[in-house]
Formats: structure tokens, sequence, C-alpha cells
């Protein structure tokens, strides 16, 4: 008894002296991993620690956490660059953001109103675009606030200055524009600059005990701080205010204005007129020299005509050559087509997806762009148009082809056209109604004409195309259930691939730019690899990717498929009969995709060999199937 209770209090020192372990709520597992895959370049390896396998994120570089729950993200000077994943406004506890000197791109998110904890957010020195959006008046713990040098455009929301806790405000460097709300309720306020935006108007009185340095490289009406000019304010300065400031002048002074705006002398007037016509003579002739050069090259682009609404943008015109063969539709058409864009066939954030039918014409899918006009800019509608290009040029069995385009201004209008598989998605197949109609030979035709997609996509053009999010929404079926990869979520490429080239583009004049200076489509290859490892873990088992309830779905299958006797708990028990010989075949392509194995990086090409030498798909080996599957029903109880 005594060494009973001597055992006993051992137990409960070590309990108490061992601290406890609480895991990391998957969905904020989740947030990380989808925040790393919204991030397409890591030039550091800053991410390199975060692995998708680890349900424990608490020792991943620069995540911070107390107890079960995510407090902290900071990586700043790692030259990361993409878009910040709205996923990532699901770690609910989080309290300090800082993403600082990066080159994150895109907006920020509306979701960012949901970190009711947050105190401090920093994300200066990135590369973000759009306006701040005004849900940030729910960052009510909020303490300091770090947006400086980005490209952040629109008016200041007036909610910040309902901000009671925050003390630190960093705006400069950006393309803000208006006026400066007071901030007359922000008692707490201590530091702020606004400095080098286009803000107009006057300093707040409430924002007067700031330093006068922080206010300039503005539009603003201040005498004692240093203003941009009026030419790069773009001329907005209001002309009533240079009549108001004439109409206080002494009367001494308004004869003496007048002496100097008198009419001047005929001989000046001479002289003005023939030095302007000599100037835009001379401007002319360079003018013409300029566009015969352009012309003089092969496949240009030429970006011509700054837009007619005055915004900081520009049409682009391109060379005929560019879309050739693509037809364009106009977006009348396709409403018709499409039944009033009444027939959604699939959404997410960024797009909406309709079926149509062409008058005459084949069935057709059409994904339309969810991006707001004040949002487009040149260099994204440049690479739009590239994008349609690049998706033109892809002629495989195995994967979609694109019909057409629709660029339409009224209303603001991008839409894809593509060829419709009349089976929808494998996803709904699979999930949807419960794999009723894939048996397992026809599951290993989708795996193999998969293969032989991804194959031509990787291998047999050049240069190569990957598919963005590669997964079973990506794999559309047809009558005969044959798989088609349809890329719809290329376009979000336009906007990362148009960052890359902003420089080479300019808003002051006409420029030719050669299509070689594009930056080539962002390849993923072994992205795309891995993901086709858990696409057939999808197909064979039916089972999600991912989901809430049982996770991810590599975590439950790698303790399976390595140990041959334990492979057949990976299959769908649905399916009636399956073949161990594929299904061997299958767990080893799905190793070596999502490198269980140690391994050198594997191409399509080899995965494809391996898929198509070693399972038969053919008309004898699919009766075989069914007599084996009719003969196991006809057992069954």
């Amino acid at each position: 008894m005594k060494q009973l209770i001597q055992f006993q209090l051992l137990c409960v020192t070590l309990g108490f002296f061992l601290p406890s372990y609480d895991a990391v709520q998957p969905i904020e597992v989740h947030a990380l991993n989808s925040f790393k895959e919204s991030i397409f370049e890591d030039p550091f390896l800053a991410l390199s620690s975060w692995n998708s396998l680890d349900s424990d994120p608490c020792n991943w570089f620069g995540v911070t956490c107390s107890g079960n729950q995510i407090t902290k993200l900071n990586i700043s000077g790692s030259s990361i660059k993409g878009f910040i994943a709205e996923e990532l406004f699901q770690l609910s506890a989080l309290q300090e953001l800082i993403l600082h000197e990066n080159k994150l791109i895109g907006p920020i998110p509306m979701s960012i109103g949901s970190l009711k904890f947050l105190r401090v957010l920093d994300l200066g020195k990135n590369q973000l675009s759009g306006p701040i959006p005004s849900e940030i008046r729910n960052l009510v713990s909020i303490v300091q606030i770090n947006l400086q040098s980005n490209g952040l455009t629109g008016k200041l929301p007036l909610e910040l200055q309902n901000l009671q806790n925050l003390q630190e405000l960093r705006l400069d460097r950006n393309k803000l524009y208006e006026t400066i709300p007071g901030f007359c309720n922000s008692s707490s306020l201590k530091v702020a600059d606004f400095s080098y935006n286009f803000f107009i108007g006057i300093i707040p009185k409430c924002l007067e005990r700031l330093p006068r340095n922080n206010f300039r490289g503005n539009c603003m009406n201040s005498n004692n701080t240093k203003q941009r000019t009026h030419k790069k304010c773009g001329g907005t300065q209001p002309e009533t205010a240079q009549i108001a400031g004439k109409s206080r002048l002494h009367p001494t002074e308004q004869d003496n204005y007048k002496i100097h705006h008198s009419k001047p002398p005929v001989w000046l007037l001479v002289v003005e007129v023939m030095t302007g016509v000599s100037i835009t003579s001379l401007f002319l002739i360079a003018l013409l020299t300029f566009v015969l050069r352009c012309k003089s090259k092969p496949s240009v682009l030429n970006l011509l005509k700054r837009s007619t609404n005055n915004k900081h943008d520009m049409s682009i015109h391109i060379d005929s050559n560019m879309l050739k063969g693509v037809t364009r539709y106009n977006r009348q058409e396709l409403e018709i087509a499409c039944e009033d864009f009444s027939n959604i066939i699939g959404s997410s954030s960024d797009s909406l997806v309709y079926k149509g039918i062409i008058k005459g014409g084949p069935e057709i899918a059409v994904i339309s762009l969810c991006i707001k006009e004040e949002h487009w800019t040149g260099y994204i509608e440049l690479y739009y148009q590239k994008e349609v290009a690049d998706l033109a040029r892809l002629n495989h069995e195995n994967t979609g082809k694109l019909l057409g385009y629709c660029i339409d201004s009224n209303p603001f209008t991008r839409m894809l056209v593509f060829e419709y598989a009349s089976n929808g998605t494998l996803y709904e197949h699979l999930h949807y109604e419960e794999g009723c109609n894939l048996s397992w030979s026809r599951r290993m035709k989708i795996i193999i004409g998969v293969a032989k997609g991804l194959k031509y996509l990787h291998t047999e053009i050049e240069p190569p195309f990957t598919i963005s999010e590669l997964n079973s929404n990506a794999v559309y079926l047809t009558e005969d259930f044959s798989p088609k990869l349809v890329d719809f979520e290329s376009w979000k490429t336009i906007v990362t691939r148009s960052e890359n080239n902003s420089r080479s583009i300019s808003h002051e004049g006409d420029i030719c730019v050669l299509p070689s200076s594009f930056e080539d489509r962002h390849l993923d290859i072994q992205g795309n690899i891995y993901a086709f490892g858990v696409l057939l873990l999808e197909i064979v088992s039916g089972r999600p990717s991912f989901c809430k309830d049982k996770g991810c779905l590599v975590d439950w299958a790698k303790d399976y498929i390595e140990k041959q006797e334990e492979m057949g708990s990976v299959v769908d028990p649905s399916l009636k009969y399956f073949k161990n010989e594929d299904l061997k075949v299958i767990c080893e392509v799905v190793s070596l995709c999502i490198h269980l194995r140690p391994r050198d990086h594997i191409s399509m090409k080899d995965l494809c060999a391996m898929l198509d030498d070693k399972i038969d798909t053919s008309s004898s080996s699919e009766m075989k199937a069914c007599s084996f599957a009719w003969a196991e029903l006809m057992l069954s109880p």
C-alpha cells in the first residue's frame, strides 16, 4: 500500500511539472496551410518547416501558440510573394499578425474584421493594392496598424477613427486620397503618419499635435508642410480656391494683379505661336518615327491610348495574331446562352461558372471573373488576354477546350468560355452521388486519363502548363466518363504575373512591349504532382481531400498505403469489386507523389508510364470486373 501511495504521488508530481498538451484546432492548421498555398515565391524557404502533414504548427517558423491556439504570426523580411489568403483570418485568437517587408500582392481581405483580439497588424512594405476594407472597424482590440509602403488606394475608412485602443497608425507611402478623418474619438492615438499619399483638404485640428512631416508629400492646403506639386496632384486643385485667394487681395494688390495679367503685346503673341508650331511639328515627327519603329517589330503588343474614364489605367490593344483563332463573344449572346446567367453550376469567392448552349453550337461552361472595374488595371487586362492565348493553345483529349472569351465594358465583364463536359465534375460523382456511377475499372480509366492530360501539359507543349488548383473539381467528365482537366482557376495568376512586369510599362506614353519580355506562367509542376497523388487517393477511397470531421485524407491514408496487407482499407466501401494489382500500383504512385518514400523528384511522364503499363483498362478487363462484381452481389446476403 505504501508503494502504491508513493507511485501515485510520483504521478501527481510529474503531472504537475510536465505541461499538458492540447492540440491546435484543425481549422487553424488549415488556415496556415491555405496561407502557404497562396504563396508562390519563397526564396529564403521561410515556410519550409510548414509541413501540411504535421497537425501541430506551434513549432513552425514564425508561429507562436498559447495553449491550443495560435496567437502570433511573424513572417517579416522573408521576401515571400503571393496573396493573403482569406482563410488566414480563421485564426480567431490571433493577437499579432506581422508580415512586414515581403512582396505580398492583391487586396487586404475583408474577413480581416473577424480578428477580435488582434492588437498588432503590420503589413507594411509589401505590394498590396485596393482599398483599406471598412471591416477594419471590427478590430476592437487593435493598438498598432502599419500599412506603409504599399499601393493601397481609395478613401480612408471613417471607421478608423472609432478604434478606441489605437495608438499607432502608419499609412505613409500609399495612393490614398480624399480628406483625412479627424480622429477626435481616438484619444489614445499617439503616432500617425499620412505622408506621401494624395490627401487633400487641411490637417484636422485633432491631429495638429502631430509633427508636420507626417503630412508632407500630399495635395493638402498647407503652407508649412511640403506638398506635392500641382502637376503631380493631377491638376485637381479647385479653381474656386484660386479665385477666393484673389478676392482676398488688397485693392492695390488687385491692381498689380491686373497689370501683370493684362493682355500681352502682339509681338509676344507672334513669338509664342511660332514657338508652339515648331514644338508641335517636332513632336509629331518624333511620334511618327516611334510608331513606325514599333510597327516594324513582329508580334508586338501595342499599348496605346489612355482609358476614357481618366483612371490610372490604359486601354490595351493586342496584335491580332495574339488571339488568332479564339472566338470573342459579347456579353449579350452569353447572357442568352446561359439563360440570363441563372444557370449557375459552380462558384467561389473569385468566380462564377454558368452552363449554357450557344445557338446552333455546343454546350458551354462560362467562367465569370468576380472583380470590380476599379480594381482592374491595364496590367491585369494585358495578362488576362495573355492568359486567354495561353489557354487557347491547349489541345488534348484529356484537357478542356477553350472556345472563346468575353471583354465588355458596360457592364464591366471578363469571361472565359470552355467546352462543357456533360457529366459534371469528378467531385460530384465521388461525393454527391456516393460514387454509384464509378466502378473500379471506370475509376482506373479516369486516373490514366488525368495522368495523360498532365503529362501533355508538363512535357509535350512548350512552354509547359500547370493546373492552378488540381483537384476533383478541376476534372470534368464527358458522357463516356472520359476526364478533361479544366483550369477554371487559372485567371488567379493574372494579377500575380502582371505585378512582375509592371515596371516595363509606363503610363507616360505609348509603349511597345514584345511578348518575349513577359514572364512565363508560374509553373508549379511538383505541386501538380503532389496534388495528383492526393487526387488518386480521393478517387480510390471516395473520401474528400479534406474534411472537418475526418481531417486530411493524406494523414488518414498514409498508414495503409505503405503496408501491402492493409492497402484494401483505402478502397471506397461502396465498391463491390477492385483489383489488388491495380491498387498496389496506385499506392506506389501515390507514395512517389506525396514523397512518402525518399526519392528524387519524379515526372508525370514516369508516373503515366507506370500507370499505363501496369493497369489493364481493356474491354475484356472491364467485362471480367463486371462479372466478379455481379457474382459478389449475387452471393451477398
